[in-house]
């Protein structure tokens, strides 16, 4: 392809992709073609010899106007997915117009030293200390896959045992502590390191989801050897954090391991009026997030923050002589990504963020948050005086309602997802059929709740 050719199929894709961002404010939420339909608009023969690029982009467009689910708008509110900022969604397209390998920083230096300038933004952000480590992975899950990595590593070196080099075979056994509204991720990360979804304790929680700290000091005392504690910031039902503070305090006393899943709740730390739900983050272990959730940089793009640099690196690098690759151009006196994550080869998932924050601001992100708590908790007002049944203390970005009883709930749901105005998903918590509503889109404005939250109040009372 000559350059010229590129330069018109590169700006043909942009005016696709700005012509489909620019309708997401008009067009319903929900997907325009069915399953079927899609899968017809997609179809079609493997040629020999190929299609030209322009035609095959085309049809994707085609396909992503009318197939997709405008989760990238401002009246999409379910599973707290964030949207694109403009500045992190153009500079993904760098990061594929780059095509770095993010694995060494000899592939690349620009994605190594991108990673350092963000990750020492986002500490501050967070309020967390500037010796911790930090790695960009895939999503908040593989987040706290390489975190429990980490603190498999060090409770068991604690106890004399060298699980990188000898597997789990024969290894003291770990005793896991997590919160009884763990999010499923969680359980998930314990099974892919052998630790068990079924063998670890659950601390019961409150009425809004949060740990009891009594509860889990209790189970601490009777828990024997090496002990890793889960703690959540930001319930994904309620919003609810756990009192980190006081956990932090409980498993610094007992020689344990604390990770916390603060997937979208951990971002409260840079909102002034929703820092203290978080205070006690800065004393954890470990911690996980998101990225594409409430920082809205596009998928995906995962945050580990760890707070022992040897562990972390012990977890991730290939150390061990017998499995290590001589032929990586590893650099003593330059930080390697790979070593703090899972993966070798990735793309450079640090550049949307390094540009989201940038144009965003401390003062960007703090807004971003505050006026996004700000618009649940009218969602919430507005629903109470319809008389519907608002089953959390909204403390944060979370709705949880309940139009009655669990069929009637669950058929105001499917309505407000046919209707198409706005899109909330369904959930069952503390026993309860509801519909959840995660505010998390920088586009999401006060006009966009009010004409959601008439339309939930129409399909509500027209729904018997």
């Amino acid at each position: 392809m000559s350059p010229t050719s590129l330069q018109e199929l590169l700006a043909r894709t942009a005016r696709l992709a700005a012509q489909y961002r620019e309708s997401l404010e008009a067009r319903p939420v929900r997907p325009l073609l069915s399953v079927s339909e899609l899968q017809h608009e997609l179809v079609a023969p493997l040629t020999e010899h190929g299609e030209s690029p322009a035609q095959v982009i085309e049809a994707l467009a085609r396909a992503g106007a009318a197939g997709s689910v405008a989760s990238a708008g401002p009246r999409y509110f379910g599973f707290v997915i964030g949207g694109s900022t403009p500045a992190a969604l153009a500079a993904d397209w760098l990061v594929s117009a780059w095509d770095q390998n993010a694995g060494l920083y000899a592939t690349s230096p620009l994605i190594a030293a991108i990673e350092e300038v963000t990750a020492a933004w986002l500490r501050e952000l967070a309020g967390l200390p500037a010796s911790m480590t930090v790695g960009f992975v895939t999503g908040c899950q593989m987040a706290s896959f390489t975190a429990l990595a980490a603190a498999r590593h060090r409770v068991l070196r604690n106890a004399g045992w060298d699980v990188e080099a000898e597997g789990l075979f024969g290894a003291p056994a770990i005793e896991v502590l997590v919160s009884d509204e763990a999010h499923y991720t969680i359980f998930m990360a314990l099974r892919l390191l052998g630790l068990g979804g079924s063998r670890l304790r659950r601390v019961p929680t409150d009425a809004q989801g949060r740990m009891r700290a009594a509860a889990l000091g209790a189970l601490l005392q009777s828990a024997a050897g090496p002990c890793i504690v889960c703690a959540q910031a930001g319930n994904v039902n309620s919003g609810a954090f756990d009192p980190l503070d006081e956990i932090a305090a409980l498993t610094r006393e007992r020689g344990a391991w604390l990770h916390v899943d603060g997937a979208f709740g951990l971002w409260a730390a840079a909102a002034p009026s929703r820092a203290g739900l978080v205070r006690g983050v800065e004393r954890a272990d470990s911690i996980a997030t998101d990225a594409h959730k409430w920082l809205n940089v596009p998928y995906d793009c995962g945050i580990v923050f760890c707070a022992d640099e040897n562990a972390h690196r012990s977890a991730m690098t290939l150390a061990a002589p017998s499995i290590s690759a001589p032929y990586l151009a590893t650099s003593a006196r330059q930080r390697d990504p790979h070593e703090f994550v899972p993966e070798e080869s990735r793309r450079g998932r640090a550049v949307p963020v390094y540009a989201a924050l940038r144009a965003l601001g401390r003062a960007g992100v703090a807004e971003l948050v505050e006026r996004n708590c700000r618009q649940a908790q009218r969602f919430a007002a507005g629903l109470s005086a319809a008389g519907y049944e608002v089953l959390n203390e909204v403390v944060l970005n979370q709705v949880v309602v309940a139009f009655g009883e669990a069929e009637r709930t669950r058929r105001v749901i499917a309505a407000v997802q046919e209707d198409g105005t706005c899109w909330c998903g369904a959930t069952v918590w503390k026993g309860r059929s509801a519909m959840r509503i995660s505010v998390s889109s920088w586009a999401t404005t006060d006009t966009d709740v009010e004409r959601s939250l008439a339309a939930i109040l129409r399909v509500a009372r027209d729904t018997t």
